[in-house]
């Protein structure tokens, strides 16, 4: 970083080591605070606990325990399907599919069980492999194709966008599923993808402890395991990657296939909270789940970001959501306050980025 370096002889005697070994520019060790604003998270960490500091202030009601149970389970909704959109844009890829996709796995799983009388568990299942079939087909085209998966999943968003609404029509006669509440198998499903549970008196969503898990699993796969090796690898350069024997095709699809497993997972929760599902909802999520991975720090470029940012990412979504609501606030603000909040997290990133990185 600009410090002369003198050369040395051809052979020489090996440093000395202990406590006074001199260290030179090369391998000094850099303070703690810079290595920890070099973190991705570390940022989105700050803005967060800023974020939630305000509301305290401005929103008194947000200081209670349900508040705050209602703010986590908002965020989890968010935060369950940010972690694989993060990890597919860390492999260098979008999938603006993703909301729509959730409304199609619940679609799928309602009307399927509904219309053929069959235990809900059939419909479940049937829809895991729509939307792992979704996830496939939208990573295979792009890798097959070569074209940005920009337009290769806004094709798609638009034909499930149709397909949700003109099946739905089709097959129910209106825009939204009938009640599956009476069925088989309805109260075991509800259990495991929208029940509740108390805490000192106060019911906290499933989907939280759901979300928590899958970020640690995330993390995990990320730091110390030769996949989370190959999502950096692709996403930085996917030819040198191939080069040096990372399978990028299976890396690519499996991400896209990720996504389509998370899609199937909230859809699921919808459907089993609200016991039915409106056809035309879904829309604009996808830029709510891209926004959270990148305000976590993932880079739009790919190769870098990590699976705890967007978990920051994701509670600061649903702090400002449920936040206005509780300070009483207009909420056709929401959206502009969103964009507000990415603008500044995106500069945020980029100064601490800059900070970590000066000598």
């Amino acid at each position: 970083m600009g410090m002369t370096q003198h050369a040395e002889p051809a052979v020489s005697s090996p440093p000395a080591s202990g406590p006074g070994k001199v260290k030179d520019g090369r391998t000094a060790e850099r303070p703690l605070a810079l290595r920890l604003l070099a973190r991705p998270e570390v940022g989105v960490f700050l803005g967060a606990v800023a974020v939630w500091v305000f509301f305290l202030i401005a929103a008194p009601p947000v200081r209670d325990g349900s508040s705050m149970a209602n703010i986590l389970y908002q965020s989890s909704t968010i935060g369950i399907m940010a972690l694989p959109v993060a990890l597919l844009m860390i492999g260098g890829e979008f999938d603006l599919s993703s909301g729509v996709a959730v409304i199609t796995s619940a679609l799928t799983a309602s009307m399927f069980a509904f219309q053929l009388t069959l235990n809900v568990w059939a419909g479940i299942v049937v829809a895991l492999l729509v939307a792992l079939a979704i996830g496939f087909l939208n990573g295979w085209l792009v890798v097959r194709t070569g074209l940005p998966s920009f337009l290769i999943t806004l094709g798609t968003f638009l034909i499930l966008q149709g397909v949700n609404l003109a099946v739905t029509k089709l097959v129910t006669g209106n825009v939204a599923t009938d009640d599956i509440s009476t069925m088989d198998g309805f109260d075991q499903a509800k259990k495991v993808f929208a029940s509740s549970f108390d805490v000192g008196g106060v019911q906290v969503k499933i989907t939280i402890v759901y979300w928590l898990v899958f970020a640690a699993i995330a993390t995990w796969v990320l730091l110390r395991t030769r996949y989370g090796n190959w999502v950096f690898a692709v996403g930085g350069n996917k030819d040198s990657a191939r080069a040096v024997g990372v399978p990028v095709t299976f890396t690519k699809i499996s991400l896209f296939m990720l996504v389509g497993f998370a899609a199937w997972f909230v859809g699921m929760h919808n459907l089993f909270s609200f016991n039915t599902v409106q056809s035309g909802e879904g829309v604009g999520q996808e830029l709510i789940y891209i926004s959270a991975a990148v305000i976590g720090g993932c880079l739009l470029t790919g190769g870098a970001g990590s699976a705890i940012g967007p978990v920051f990412g994701a509670f600061m979504f649903g702090m400002v959501q449920q936040g206005i609501v509780y300070a009483n606030w207009n909420p056709d603000w929401f959206k502009a306050f969103l964009g507000v909040m990415l603008l500044g997290a995106v500069m945020i990133n980029l100064w601490v980025s800059r900070t970590a990185t000066r000598r």
